[in-house]
């Protein structure tokens, strides 16, 4: 392994976006211990640590090496999806977890198969980038894309969504024909007409997907399941300009009064409009999308398709799941159960977001000499 690391040079290493990342970290750190217990804040202290620990070890580890076990992180990723199935835990009515009661720890697989697609797929459509827009090839990425999806919509069908923007995005990227699009956009747009009206009908959906779906869009028939989210929408609108202050012990608060459950996790952009008000809100928003923007750039000046997959697709990740979680949180879409990145309680969603970003840095080092900057 070690003739694949490689010597960089410390003025192509990207300071800015780990300055990024980290202050949007800590940002949500102080959320979090806001929102919930000192226990989770520690806890998340500690995933900042671990992947800081583990962005720096990756980034240095030239990403073409990493893509050579691109088919074993597959395999194990498809292991670990179909272990959730038979042994995961459930939470809130959603089975999406590994837990070993042991050492207890909580593991969330989906979250690290969108970072495990979006490498795989940037070695195999470099390998196949000659033929990608051959039948063959574009079959076989959708079936080997269809897989790990099909398994995670029984888990979590949010995160199914994100996957499968990544990859619409990956394909965009990896150079499909134009005259495929539009035929793929003249079939898709009627069918996902037709199945927006089979969901909203409740002849696709079952259990607790179809009750938030139905939760958003009828929240009078819904009480108790559109609370949640009602209660979110207020406490987001009463922080205003400024907020009311991190810690704050006001009554009027709609997060001290406990009118939103777990308010650490998915719904952590509630609590940061009340306390941070509107400007903390577009703080976060804003560095979440310099991130997307950077991670963009060193994938158009990558050297070659893997690299700038690999950058586009985590660009891909962190803003298609933000701008999921910002409109959950302001009622523009269901409630999808989906962590706001690098700043929602939770060392597996924090831990592999540093892992793949990690491989981000690790293509900006080795950009075109050209794109340095």
């Amino acid at each position: 392994m070690l003739k694949y690391l490689k010597r960089y040079s410390i003025k192509d290493y990207d300071f800015w976006l780990v300055i990024l990342m980290i202050v949007v970290t800590v940002m949500g750190i102080l959320v979090i211990g806001s929102a919930s217990s000192e226990s989770n804040q520690n806890k998340q202290i500690l995933g900042l640590a671990l992947g800081l620990f583990s962005l720096i070890v990756v980034s240095l580890v030239d990403y073409h090496f990493v893509l050579k076990f691109r088919v074993l992180f597959y395999l194990v990723d498809i292991g670990l999806l179909l272990s959730v199935i038979f042994f995961g835990v459930e939470v809130f009515g959603a089975k999406r977890w590994l837990e070993i009661e042991q050492i207890g720890l909580r593991f969330q697989p989906s979250e690290l198969s969108k970072v495990i697609i979006i490498l795989f797929f940037a070695g195999f459509f470099e390998k196949h980038m000659e033929k990608l827009n051959t039948v063959k090839i574009l079959l076989l990425s959708v079936i080997l894309a269809a897989f790990p999806m099909a398994l995670v919509v029984i888990e979590d069908l949010s995160t199914t969504v994100v996957t499968l923007l990544i990859f619409i995005t990956i394909l965009f990227i990896a150079g499909i024909s134009y005259k495929i699009i539009v035929v793929v956009l003249a079939i898709g747009i009627p069918a996902a007409v037709i199945l927006i009206y089979e969901i909203f009908e409740g002849n696709l959906l079952k259990g607790y997907q179809l009750i938030r779906i139905l939760a958003w869009r009828y929240p009078d028939e819904y009480p108790d399941d559109s609370m949640q989210q009602q209660n979110a929408i207020i406490a987001f609108a009463s922080g205003r300009l400024w907020g009311k202050g991190l810690y704050n012990s006001g009554s009027d608060s709609v997060k001290n009064g406990g009118f939103i459950s777990e308010p650490q996790n998915d719904f952590i952009f509630a609590v940061v409009g009340e306390e941070l008000g509107f400007v903390g809100s577009a703080a976060i928003v804003i560095l979440l999308f310099a991130i997307a923007v950077r991670c963009l750039y060193l994938g158009i000046v990558s050297k070659d398709l893997s690299g700038r997959i690999i950058c586009c697709g985590m660009s891909a990740f962190i803003a298609f799941q933000t701008l999921i979680n910002v409109c959950v949180v302001t009622g523009l879409l269901p409630n999808t159960g989906l962590p706001l990145p690098f700043v929602s309680y939770g060392l597996t969603s924090l831990v592999t977001l540093y892992l793949g970003m990690g491989v981000v840095l690790n293509v900006g080092l080795q950009r075109r000499k050209a794109g340095r900057g």
